[in-house]
């Protein structure tokens, strides 16, 4: 329950929301400059909070892999996004969830020598809501910087979305690779939309991939363990982990 950022901002309700994350460490652990993930729940942007139980389980999952992770909470609204196609609002809900989040990365960043990062190897994560900011997150690195860590990039290394989709914005050729899982019955995020982020950012060399669950609905985190083991390889090969700190 650590605050980051400038501690809070103002949603499109006009309330002032906080700001926090939680830190998941490896027990005990010595070394000083650990690859971090950033990881941001579900909920339509409206609910959901930083202890929900896939994020939980995948923040100490990879805090055993050897990961530093931090959940964390973030703008959420009354009305938040149905599954129609997105209104004003709704991508105005989804910039401020990725501002805040491009918040959290440069926060990790500035404090990377505290929690024992390696500040060059941040990557983000997400479900559902948090899916499509983590993907926002990787395809935007140079929107807007906040006065806060204003000294640290947005960029990340790599970026997994589970049920998430790209809703604003066009890729960029140097834009962070990403990773998405997704039912082609997905009622909330359609399937189509994950097909048309993949796409886009592979017409303009970006390194992404969509992993297709036949007749399954959001969020088919019932195939844990293959989505554990591909975030793994993934996260090894694009964050170079084999000349990371061990």
């Amino acid at each position: 329950n650590i605050s980051y950022g400038a501690g809070s901002a103002v949603d499109q309700d006009g309330n002032t929301d906080l700001l926090r994350l939680d830190v998941y460490q490896p027990v005990g652990d010595t070394v000083t400059s650990r690859p971090a993930i950033i990881w941001v729940h579900g909920g339509s942007f409206r609910g959901g909070d930083k202890t929900s139980g896939e994020i939980v389980d995948e923040a100490t999952v990879f805090s055993k892999k050897g990961f530093v992770n931090f959940s964390i909470s973030y703008r959420l609204t009354n009305a938040g996004c149905s599954a129609a196609a997105p209104g004003t609002q709704c991508v105005d809900e989804i910039k401020d969830a990725m501002n805040d989040a491009q918040a959290a990365v440069r926060w990790v960043k500035a404090h990377a020598a505290e929690y024992g990062v390696d500040p060059t190897r941040v990557a983000i994560g997400g479900t559902s809501a948090g899916a499509i900011t983590a993907i926002e997150v990787a395809l935007n690195p140079d929107q807007p910087q906040g006065p806060t860590d204003s000294d640290q990039t947005n960029a990340v290394r790599a970026a997994l979305s589970l049920s998430g989709a790209n809703i604003i914005g066009f890729p960029d050729p140097t834009d962070a690779p990403f990773l998405d899982w997704h039912g082609t019955a997905d009622p909330l995020v359609p399937y189509a939309w994950a097909v048309n982020t993949v796409s886009s950012a592979r017409a303009v060399g970006i390194d992404a991939h969509l992993k297709t669950y036949e007749g399954e609905g959001h969020v088919p985190y019932n195939h844990r363990q293959e989505i554990h083991d591909m975030s793994t390889n993934f996260l090894w090969w694009h964050m170079d982990l084999a000349h990371a700190a061990v």
